[in-house]
């Protein structure tokens, strides 16, 4: 079925974070993420766009690679959507490298005819809880 422009422009957010995430691009995830954005780790510990930004400014984090699968938008209204999949990322934290499994479900809105991601929550894969 073919996409939507909102759809298209939904995906294109998401490469460009993608890239952006690997990058360290602190700017083009200024724009990515809306100053009120809030993630949510596999554990239920939050993250404000702040903490993001922090994390990846000063190096704490780094990702090397990241592989998504399976994303899919879901258009709630004209300007709200849901996007959901998982990723295989590998990491860069502490001084160790390694890799990182996880499923998502964000909430992106598009506020002043832009998308941006507002909410994110991870969750580790039900077959990654038996791994290691």
């Amino acid at each position: 079925m073919p996409q939507t422009d909102d759809e298209q422009q939904i995906l294109q957010l998401f490469e460009d974070g993608d890239r952006a995430l690997i990058a360290a691009d602190v700017s083009a995830l200024q724009r990515i993420y809306a100053d009120d954005y809030i993630q949510y780790d596999e554990s239920g510990r939050p993250s404000t766009k702040q903490d993001v930004l922090h994390k990846l400014k000063t190096g704490a984090i780094r990702y090397v690679s990241m592989t998504s699968t399976g994303r899919r938008i879901r258009l709630l209204r004209d300007d709200v959507a849901i996007v959901h999949g998982s990723e295989d990322d590998e990491v860069e934290q502490g001084g160790k490298r390694f890799p990182v499994r996880y499923v998502y479900m964000d909430v992106v809105m598009k506020r002043d005819g832009k998308w941006q991601i507002v909410g994110s929550q991870l969750a580790r894969p039900a077959d990654a809880l038996t791994d290691g």
